[in-house]
């Protein structure tokens, strides 16, 4: 778990008001949100999803458990035990119910039932020793990963109605222009309107545009910002969440029609964020998970998601 952790080092809702029929019209604030959500200690958290309703999701990159909870109640459970060697990072849910997840140092990626934890499928992309196959983003016709230590995108097609191809039908999709910078360690990747896909490039502080037919790349202009330690991103509209863990910040970047170049507006930050992986939004609130990948993790170590306004 030290090797893992190192590589990573390196490289509101709004409140509603319920009225009675037939009673006096006073109103009543519903419970808020929890600005903090405690995960189990010692978990290890890296990638989070937020599922149907208030559901999330978040996995482990120790052991490979996914633990599913409620961001109203602040309440939850592991859905899939961990076992060791299986550790994941990304994660995400499709339109069929179904979670994915990147197996990071196990070289592919898994589907799962998002109800019952049932295993569906697996797509083993490579036995390379030392690929790690980080993050992904779900489209209608694929599902994309980054894999953080090669040039490279894996692509497992989908087809009518989302359904699952054969295991062994995924493709390699080699990266060329910026994009098969060595030792860029790509990471969060996120869809475009257009196609495209934007994938961050944590250790050159880069983001760069793929072409999910071709694999070329080009950069996109920041204006001189660096996204160093870029992990998750998060995309609504042309607004885009740059989550930088060990820097402890979230850059908010407002993208251009063309998403080829952004201006940063905001930085979050503060003592609530301790080396943020990733996030998701739910209505106003931007909720993200610590990895807290600046500590080894212990058995008592704690972990948590927060609550941010978006």
């Amino acid at each position: 778990m030290r090797k893992l952790l190192s590589l990573l080092i390196v490289p509101l809702v709004a409140a509603a008001t319920v009225v009675s029929v037939g009673a006096p019209a006073a109103a009543h604030p519903a419970r808020p949100f929890p600005a903090r959500i405690a995960l189990p200690n010692g978990f290890t958290p890296e990638g989070l999803t937020i599922g149907h309703g208030t559901t999330v999701f978040v996995g482990s990159i120790l052991d490979g458990a996914v633990w599913r909870g409620d961001l109203r109640t602040g309440r939850g459970s592991v859905l899939i035990p961990g076992t060791p060697g299986a550790d994941k990072a990304g994660l995400k849910l499709d339109a069929q119910g179904r979670l994915w997840t990147a197996d990071f140092s196990g070289g592919g990626a898994s589907v799962y039932d998002a109800e019952t934890g049932t295993k569906l499928a697996h797509y083993q992309f490579t036995d390379v020793p030392g690929s790690y196959v980080n993050d992904l983003v779900i489209t209608q016709r694929a599902v994309y990963f980054t894999d953080s230590a090669r040039q490279v995108l894996y692509v497992v097609p989908l087809g009518p109605g989302g359904r699952l191809p054969a295991p062994t039908a995924f493709r390699v999709l080699q990266l060329s222009g910026p994009a098969a910078t060595p030792d860029a360690y790509h990471n969060g990747i996120v869809a475009l309107p257009d196609g495209d896909l934007l994938v961050a490039q944590m250790l050159t502080g880069q983001l760069v545009r793929v072409d999910p037919r071709t694999g070329g790349s080009r950069l996109v202009d920041l204006g001189g910002y660096s996204v160093e330690r870029a992990d998750g991103l998060v995309l609504r509209g042309r607004t885009l969440y740059v989550i930088r863990n060990l820097t402890n910040v979230i850059a908010v970047v407002r993208m251009n029609a063309a998403y080829t170049a952004g201006v940063v507006q905001r930085e979050i930050t503060g003592p609530q964020l301790r080396s943020p992986a990733t996030g998701d939004l739910l209505g106003s609130a931007l909720y993200v998970v610590n990895g807290r990948f600046d500590v080894e993790s212990t058995p008592s170590t704690d972990y948590d998601i927060v609550r941010l306004p978006a």
